[in-house]
């Protein structure tokens, strides 16, 4: 019977012990702190650049590794403290502008933006139209953007007063669909069937003396394309 408690006391002991280490919630590592990224994702070239720049200015005395961890984000919030910026130890347009670079992922952010806009006034301008009569509308706001006398951004042409019935209207806030999409993209990569032209108009509806003065280049759909 002593023996049968020796026996019994010595496994309590030894599943206690077990239990105790189970007692402890073991240390979980975050990796991000490792290597976080910021949310300006900006690319393994571009954290070598800022913690160089950093580095020389005395804001980092870390590795110029391209990582953009912990001690890089601190340095970041000191440089932005520094420089009354906001303290987010985010590299945004505001930091980089300050830090004197530009972001490849803001140029990607703006592209991408332009894209949706651009399909948005494709799709209530031209759904109904042709495929190739979609690219040309685009094409449009592309050849203005270019041209001295309209604004030089698309969002520029776009909103421009009066110059879409879709803004007026309302119909710019609907949602473009694939087909709006890659009309726009089309157009962005060069395709212009209007060769060069800055305005269109349906004949059925418009009401403007002025449009139909307009030197008439081609006949996509519904629309005449014009100089």
């Amino acid at each position: 019977m002593k023996k049968l408690l020796v026996i019994l006391s010595f496994v309590f002991v030894i599943a206690f012990a077990f239990t105790g280490l189970n007692l402890t919630k073991p240390k979980i590592i975050d990796l991000r702190d490792k290597e976080l990224v910021s949310d300006a994702a900006t690319t393994t070239a571009e954290n070598r650049t800022i913690q160089t720049k950093l580095k020389r200015w005395g804001y980092y005395n870390g590795a110029v590794d391209g990582i953009y961890g912990s001690q890089t984000r601190a340095a970041v919030r000191y440089f932005q403290q520094k420089n009354g910026l906001a303290m987010d130890g985010i590299v945004g347009p505001k930091t980089a502008a300050a830090l004197g670079m530009t972001l490849s992922s803001s140029a990607s952010s703006q592209s991408s933006s332009d894209l949706y806009l651009l399909a948005k006034c494709v799709y209530a301008e031209a759904r109904g139209e042709p495929y190739t009569g979609q690219v040309a509308v685009a094409a449009v706001i592309l050849n203005r953007v270019k041209n001295p006398s309209f604004p030089n951004t698309i969002s520029g042409v776009i909103y421009q007063k009066g110059a879409f019935t879709a803004v007026t209207d309302g119909q710019i806030n609907l949602t473009p669909n694939s087909t709006a999409y890659k009309a726009a993209q089309d157009a962005l990569n060069g395709w212009d069937p209007t060769y060069g032209c800055i305005y269109y108009y349906n004949p059925a509806t418009a009401t403007s003396s002025w449009i139909w003065s307009r030197q008439t280049v081609v006949t996509i759909g519904n629309h005449v394309f014009c100089l």
